[in-house]
């Protein structure tokens, strides 16, 4: 093992993850929302709860979990979990609509830890996560196990490094574009992630039972 191997491990794994990243879901849509109310800081935060669903997922992968989620059963139970998620957020996200305005100040601690758990909760409602991570994901965590544990390291560096660099640069990009913002511009962007939420939700939901009927018939 050199550090060219154990560089290339964190090249191709920041180039796969940025891949992932820049495809329009859930996460995306929260970090556009959260960014407008709460500036660049939004992205980090959604991410720092994201980081630590997936070091806790590759934590478990490494530890003998894989043959439990590479399965049709798996998918099905978080495509139906997940798509519910995803309904009930876009439902809270209509009702709040009428009564939303335009505040731009950095919210306190509280509002933190609600945006890392929203980090948290938005990765597990995505169906698509959870299957990228039982493929791709799992693929390369037993490629990068070749290097040992520097090599699962490594890799993890480069897959959430470039999570952040992207929901990063949307929320500078977000919230440095605030002035031309108004309250009915802002509603009008909030429907339109809630109906987005709610197209990805019934997508995922389709889906589940698309695999469900196939593996029972």
């Amino acid at each position: 093992m050199t550090l060219f191997d154990l560089l290339s491990v964190f090249s191709a794994s920041f180039l796969i993850a940025l891949s992932g990243a820049m495809m329009p879901g859930p996460l995306l849509t929260a970090t556009i929302s959260h960014s407008t109310k709460r500036g660049m800081i939004a992205g980090p935060l959604l991410i720092l709860g994201h980081g630590i669903l997936e070091l806790i997922l590759v934590i478990a992968l490494i530890s003998g979990l894989a043959p439990y989620v590479n399965n049709d059963i798996f998918f099905v139970v978080v495509g139906i979990f997940g798509s519910f998620i995803l309904f009930w957020m876009a439902y809270g996200m209509f009702r709040a609509i009428p009564q939303l305005h335009l505040n731009f100040q950095i919210e306190d601690t509280q509002s933190k830890n609600g945006m890392i758990m929203d980090g948290i909760l938005l990765s597990l409602a995505n169906p698509y996560w959870s299957i990228w991570w039982a493929s791709i994901g799992l693929g390369y965590i037993f490629h990068a196990m070749r290097f040992g544990i520097n090599g699962v390291i490594f890799f993890f560096i480069g897959h959430i490094l470039a999570d952040l660099v992207w929901y990063a640069s949307v929320s500078i990009a977000v919230s440095k574009g605030r002035s031309i913002l108004n309250d009915r511009v802002y509603r009008q962007v909030i429907a339109g992630c809630a109906i987005f939420l709610v197209g990805f939700a019934g997508y995922f939901l389709y889906a589940a039972l698309n695999v469900f009927n196939e593996s029972v018939l």
